[in-house]
């Protein structure tokens, strides 16, 4: 019974997925090579996570966030982020208006469908604060009033990975409310050549709106019915288990190398990307590579590194290879 219920719902989800195609195609006219970049944003659009981006300038981030948001036709905002930058500048303020003689409310440029946060580690504390609030809750305060957020609501934040002069690293916990991880490297050479031809014609595409944000937040209700099997979700909670506790997994090497592992919001975030990229593969269940696929960029930034490992020039990317090779697949 259950295998014709599972073709029923592969059928039904092949159908309500094609939307991905397009977009993906809209996309792919403006932004040249960087597929995992666009893939990366697609499976946090559908399954309603913030991306973190690392890559050094010049790698079409604000690109891509700007032509995702043309391709959904909704409200796009960039916020630079600096170090005299304010929380008031960014969620909004009162104001008070002489002609009414009352406090009015001004709306910050959070208030927007994709929110681009350029360089949030350029900012204090109390900014970033200010925007994980608004990322967790879905909601910002003004004064004694409560807004809630446009929907859909995605947040990009980039990080320069080479400058760290004056800038002030995101805490962990903080770093736990993105979803993914992204780092953006450079295009191949055929790629590149591609660009600076486009640059020197100056013809620059643009994408045509071919979604609305409302089928945005249809498709994620499509991506909430992606079956996922029992044995599936034990891989999962084995993963992040065994960046908690290594040794469990034949893995004592690195039990010396990690300080703390992954919290359970990973294992949340694990399912919830590996159903949006069976999605964006046409598929209407979950299969283990799906969770290989995303386990990069989900646990990247949720492992803390020891001393030792950083002396040995040990990367999480190579701890979650490890911990991907011993952990037994369904």
């Amino acid at each position: 019974m259950e295998s014709i219920n599972i073709k029923e719902l592969n059928d039904r989800i092949q159908r309500e997925s094609s939307f991905v195609d397009i977009l993906t195609m809209e996309m792919n006219k403006v932004i040249v090579g960087q597929k995992h970049l666009v893939e990366n944003l697609l499976i946090g659009l559908l399954a309603n996570g913030h991306i973190l981006l690392e890559g050094v300038p010049g790698l079409a981030k604000t690109l891509a966030i700007n032509t995702l948001s043309q391709a959904v036709d909704s409200k796009f905002s960039r916020i630079q982020f600096t170090p005299d930058l304010l929380p008031a500048d960014l969620i909004g303020t009162l104001i008070y208006s002489q002609k009414s003689e009352q406090f009015q409310i001004k709306k910050g440029p959070v208030f927007a469908n994709f929110v681009l946060a350029d360089e949030i580690n350029r900012s204090p504390a109390k900014v970033q604060s200010a925007l994980l609030e608004a990322m967790q809750e879905r909601q910002v305060t003004i004064g004694d009033e409560t807004f809630k957020l446009p929907e859909p609501f995605l947040v990009m934040a980039t990080q320069n990975p080479i400058e760290q002069e004056g800038t002030y690293p995101l805490p962990e916990a903080q770093l736990d409310r993105f979803m993914l991880k992204v780092v953006v490297t450079y295009p191949k050479k055929e790629e590149e050549r591609l660009i600076v031809r486009m640059n020197n014609a100056g013809s620059f595409p643009k994408a045509a709106p071919v979604l609305k944000p409302e089928d945005i937040v249809r498709a994620r209700e499509v991506v909430k019915d992606v079956y996922m099997d029992e044995k599936i979700e034990r891989y999962i909670v084995d993963i992040v288990y065994a960046t908690r506790t290594p040794k469990e997994y034949g893995l004592g090497s690195l039990a010396n190398m990690i300080s703390y592992g992954a919290s359970p919001r990973a294992s949340i975030s694990l399912a919830a990307a590996a159903k949006a990229y069976a999605v964006i593969k046409r598929r209407g269940y979950v299969i283990p590579e799906d969770v290989r696929a995303v386990c990069y960029e989900v646990l990247r930034h949720r492992i803390g590194l020891t001393y030792e490992a950083e002396a040995e020039n040990m990367t999480t990317d190579q701890i979650i290879s490890e911990i991907i090779n011993a952990v037994e697949v369904p």
